[in-house]
């Protein structure tokens, strides 16, 4: 569609049931930001900064949006806290839910909240393989 814009984002859980929380999250950007086009099967790994025996399950979705960097970072942030995402401020810990916006359009942005693309994107297995799913 015209006038949408194309956002690719990484989706991970390692805490409960973490497919399910990748569904749910899955309803609420489809709600709330715009239409998923396409979605990477779930990947499993080992988390990467810190130690935790909780394996993640993680994903990457195409969406069409007509939001704003800003206001799909607002919305996103706003869907983490939904779900009950604690955010903390001593770097990297278990969660329910992480949401990450990987590419926006082919915008770059760089700015202390947000930067696209984001920075790590091709050096995390995670988010890099079932990136290359989506073609």
């Amino acid at each position: 569609m015209e006038g949408l814009n194309q956002v690719t984002l990484a989706l991970g859980s390692n805490l409960g049931d973490k497919e399910a929380y990748l569904e749910k999250a899955i309803v609420l950007l489809a709600s709330k930001v715009g239409n998923v086009t396409k979605r990477s099967s779930f990947y499993y790994s080992n988390p990467v900064g810190f130690i935790s025996e909780n394996r993640f399950c993680n994903m990457c979705l195409r969406i069409e949006t007509p939001l704003t960097p800003h206001e799909l970072l607002g919305a996103v942030k706003a869907i983490e806290k939904q779900m009950g995402r604690n955010i903390s401020t001593k770097g990297y810990t278990d969660r329910i839910i992480d949401i990450d916006i990987i590419f926006y359009n082919n915008d770059q942005l760089s700015e202390p909240e947000l930067i696209i693309p984001h920075p790590h994107w091709e050096k995390r297995d995670f988010v890099y393989i079932p990136l290359r799913e989506l073609g």
